[in-house]
């Protein structure tokens, strides 16, 4: 009754009759709201027990997912290889699927052994190309004495033993030891294709002299009157190989760009996979694009004149300067950016949209990484059925959910937490830090990077990728995984229900990044770093998202999509109160075109500082630039505080320098919770909106939190200790505020609803004492991990265990129990939080014998019910380390781990560089472990 009466206290009278009963509940926890990781096959040295073993222990901690990625082997295990996509790599592909139906988990698979795309089946015409171009000078009645030819200059580039390339033959595939050579890229030195020589005179004219050249180089042409430049433009094999493949996957890379290429590497899957049961498998991945993760970079396809003439309008041929003789002039920068262009559409066209197709075909969806592309990768992303996403950069990771926002799409995911820090140093806490910044950016479909197939027979730390972090079970944390994962699908349960709740959306200037020069031909996008750094979009972007305006970027293509409905857009996927454009120079006419009739149509439109300048690329100018003009002067201005605002229609466009005061004038709100350190995301539903808020700040939050939206209840959840309940709130100015109390690296959720719901608050606390130390004798048990397990150790003052007495104890990596008796403190309270301290790293807690919770900090507390404390009370903490000193202790004895072919164990750190080049921890001093406290209880009592 006391709860009762609190709750109805705070529910205006008028509201009482509408009352529901309806008691806040988590969603239900599906095979997709837990996480997944990514399962390297190393060697694709896998056997049906241990894969069965090994699902079996995922399952059990909470992961509801799997993705193969078979890659390199592990020496001493040569005869255990399973060669790519052979019959026998698909009978376990088989016993994988049917044991993941019955453990009811998800199965996902890369479409190469290793990366990007390609395998011993790719020849020399699907192989990845490049442009190579050489300029001659002739004046008049001058012939060319030397050849027109070109000679691909010999590359290795080798992760493994080094081999000189005069000793390997081509293709690279008929090479013995591909495995022990790791190669990364190859070229021979052998003559390049021509392409075309084209001769421009000083006086404009152009002339083609390709069919002039003969077998052997000799071109057959006197100039005539002028002085004239010759460019000859070759096609190059870029020699890129397939990266950390694994037997049965070495070999070229596809090109990209080539439709044929495309569907002559895919029928190899046809063949593999014929008659065979894929029941189970949900997903083809590919990760990454990363072609040009080596030396130079691939930007040609044997039909790029035939399509450049096709999409641009015009002959390329004829503006070859633009590419090679890089003058800096206007129209050679818009021939570049319609280069650009055609690259992009080539790679969306002929390899994406391809290989989704194919896919549907087999009645499966795509997994894509479309970052590092030489596109707009916002519109890969958009065909790709799950958008994924790599690094915690939030404006790297919203291209993807950007994309899943705007089109949609259910699921955006990530390859999470690949380098939280060095080999073995990854805390549970950092991990949880990164999958919150993946949360906040739109993520709601988790990937470990990774988790390593390793037999049962294999010497601790078992096989292992080159780079953190190791999410399996010979990881000591691997006993509190399960927590996080826990935590990772009570929030994914939310964050992949409704819409996107944003009110922005930021269109993406891509013909501004087309249009810049560079050291190279093509500009790789990467989220704003890559592309666009430098450019407004970066600081506005940035700005956006720390004033607390939630928004998506959007494509010229997606916007020609766009429609409005009362005042809102509505984009196919969700509705938006306004489009911003960040200062565009460049801007294709129908996307202008577009604008403008959405205006007109009702909708906002937002120009930050300016209107755009111009049009993009070279092919009917004039024509373009004059519409282009006319638009842009149909809009009539009227300024107040320097923000211009003009009608269009039923709607309205603001011009203002200002993007926070203009947005207050269009009537966009902010989350202002990001002025006191909170972070936030925030979807619609039915009734109301979810807000995922994430306090990583160095102050605890413990007040009244603004939320820019009204609600007639809030349900508040704590997806790290369960608790839930309905939060306190009130009504403000411009929305309402609801009580929240977050410590620092803590998280919740609100559920906003437009019904009045009846049910019990949320159980906040409040100090009624101060805090009471725990002391006594504390009985410290070592019960699992090695090297050795060391002896019990009773004592009275907690410490790190690495210095106790005793070398054991220094190379320990694993979990001891701490256990202690003690009194209840003198005092009442409605509950006690236990407060541990400092501990390394994470813990489970049982108290007279009930547990209580798993805590992985950076705060490790948890609250003990009044109820639960007896006179006399035996406190139990479970502590695991990391794996740090064992590993250490392995290096400084010279014990022998690191058995990999390729990437051998590279280090992050530079000081962490052994004489082989390869990661050694043996400088390491023995890292703090266990509990160090001081462990206190501190009585509390309940407000609800």
């Amino acid at each position: 009754m006391v709860k009762r009466a609190i709750y109805l206290s705070l529910v205006p009278a008028f509201a009482l009759s509408t009352l529901t009963q309806a008691q806040p509940k988590w969603p239900a926890i599906t095979q997709e709201t837990k996480p997944w990781t990514r399962w390297w096959w190393m060697g694709s040295a896998v056997n049906p027990t241990d894969l069965t073993r090994l699902m079996e222990q995922y399952q059990k901690a909470g992961l509801g997912g799997v993705e193969i990625t078979p890659i390199y082997g592990v020496k001493g295990a040569e005869n255990q290889f399973i060669n790519f996509l052979s019959p026998k790599w698909m009978d376990v592909l088989g016993h994988t699927l049917k044991e993941a139906r019955r453990l009811n988990m998800g199965v996902d698979m890369a479409q190469a052994s290793g990366w990007p795309f390609g395998g011993p089946w790719v020849d020399q015409a699907d192989a990845c190309k490049y442009v190579a171009s050489k300029t001659f000078t002739l004046k008049a009645g001058d012939q060319l004495t030397e050849p027109v030819s070109y000679i691909q200059k010999p590359i290795t580039r080798i992760v493994g033993q080094p081999i000189d390339i005069k000793q390997l033959v081509e293709p690279i595939i008929k090479n013995p030891d591909l495995q022990l050579h790791a190669f990364d890229q190859v070229r021979f030195e052998k003559p390049l294709p021509l392409q075309c020589l084209m001769a421009y005179a000083d006086n404009g004219q152009i002339i083609d002299l390709t069919a002039k050249v003969d077998g052997s180089g000799k071109l057959n042409w006197t100039a005539p009157a002028g002085t004239w430049t010759l460019y000859a433009v070759f096609e190059g094999w870029h020699g890129k190989m397939v990266e950390r493949a694994g037997p049965g996957g070495e070999g070229d890379v596809i090109d990209h760009f080539s439709k044929p290429a495309t569907e002559h590497y895919l029928s190899h899957f046809d063949k593999a996979f014929k008659g065979r049961d894929l029941t189970g498998l949900r997903a083809f991945f590919n990760d990454s694009y990363e072609v040009d993760d080596a030396s130079g970079e691939s930007n040609w396809t044997p039909a790029m004149f035939g399509e450049f003439k096709k999409r641009r309008g015009y002959d390329l041929r004829l503006h070859l300067p633009a590419l090679f003789g890089k003058p800096d002039t206007e129209p050679n920068k818009r021939v570049l950016s319609d280069y650009r262009e055609t690259i992009s559409e080539l790679l969306l066209e002929n390899y994406t949209k391809v290989w989704s197709d194919w896919a549907k075909k087999h009645g499966k969806i795509i997994r894509n990484q479309a970052h590092g592309s030489p596109a707009n990768i916002l519109d890969l992303y958009a065909i790709t059925d799950i958008p994924e996403i790599e690094g915690i950069d939030v404006m790297r990771i919203k291209f993807a959910s950007s994309a899943a926002h705007v089109t949609g799409k259910k699921l955006t995911s990530s390859e999470s937490a690949t380098w939280e820090n060095e080999h073995f140093l990854t805390k549970l806490s950092d991990v949880k830090k990164a999958m919150d910044r993946f949360l906040l950016g739109g993520v709601n479909h988790t990937f470990y990077h990774g988790t390593n197939y390793s037999p049962q027979n294999a010497p601790w730390p078992g096989w292992l990728f080159y780079a953190a972090v190791h999410f399996n079970p010979n990881n000591s944390f691997w006993t509190d995984f399960g927590k996080l994962n826990q935590y990772v699908a009570r929030c994914q349960s939310f964050l992949q229900q409704g819409k996107a709740g944003n009110d922005v959306l930021v269109y993406l200037p891509i013909y501004d990044a087309y249009t810049r020069q560079g050291k190279v031909l093509l500009q790789h996008f990467d989220g704003i770093d890559h592309g666009f750094k430098g450019l407004p979009v970066e600081h506005h972007a940035k700005d956006l998202w720390e004033r607390g305006y939630g928004f998506d970027f959007i494509s010229d293509k997606q916007l020609l999509g766009v429609t409005t409905t009362g005042g809102r857009l509505q984009t196919g996927g969700t509705s938006y109160r306004t489009i911003v454009v960040p200062e565009a120079q460049y801007m294709p006419l129908p996307t202008l075109e577009q604008l403008i009739k959405l205006a007109q149509q009702g909708a906002t439109i937002v120009f930050a500082a300016k209107l755009p300048d111009e049009v993009p690329g070279l092919a009917d100018l004039a024509a373009r630039q004059a519409a282009f003009k006319k638009l842009l002067a149909g809009l009539t201005f009227t300024e107040t505080n320097g923000i211009r605002e003009a009608k269009a229609g039923q709607g309205r466009v603001f011009v203002g320098t200002n993007l926070d005061a203009t947005l207050n004038a269009a009537g966009v709100p902010r989350e202002t919770m990001v002025d006191s350190g909170l972070e936030f995301i925030r979807r619609d539903h039915a009734e109301g909106q979810y807000y995922f808020i994430t306090n990583w700040s160095d102050k605890a939050i413990d007040g009244w939190v603004p939320l820019a939206t009204k609600a007639n209840s809030v349900a508040m959840y704590n997806p790290m200790t369960e608790q839930m309940g309905m939060a306190r709130k009130q009504a403000s100015a411009t929305g309402m505020d609801v009580y929240v109390q977050l410590p620092p690296g803590e998280s919740c959720i609100l559920e906003t609803s437009a019904k009045m719901i009846k049910a019990t608050g949320y159980p906040y606390t409040e100090p009624v004492a101060g805090a009471v130390p725990l002391t006594g004798k504390w009985t410290i048990s070592f019960v699992s991990g090695g090297p050795a397990l060391p002896a019990p150790v009773t004592t009275e003052k907690l410490g790190s265990w690495t210095e106790l007495d005793g070398e054991d104890v220094k190379r320990f990596s694993g979990t001891a129990t701490y256990t202690l008796t003690f009194a209840k403190p003198a005092g009442a309270a409605d509950a006690w939080v236990l407060d541990l301290g400092r501990v390394a790293e994470s813990a489970r807690v049982q108290l007279n014998g009930k547990n209580l919770g798993t805590v992985l900090g950076p705060v490790y507390q948890l609250e003990i019910p009044a109820g639960a404390l007896a006179a006399t009370n035996k406190l139990v903490v479970t502590v695991s380390n990391g794996m740090a000193n064992r590993i250490a202790d392995m290096d400084k004895h010279k014990v022998e781990w690191k058995t990999f072919y390729n990437v051998n164990m590279s280090p992050r750190l530079r000081e962490n560089r052994g004489a082989d080049g390869n990661f050694t921890a043996e400088n390491w001093s023995p890292r703090p472990s266990g509990l160090l406290g001081p462990v206190t209880l501190r009585p509390v009592k309940r407000t609800f």
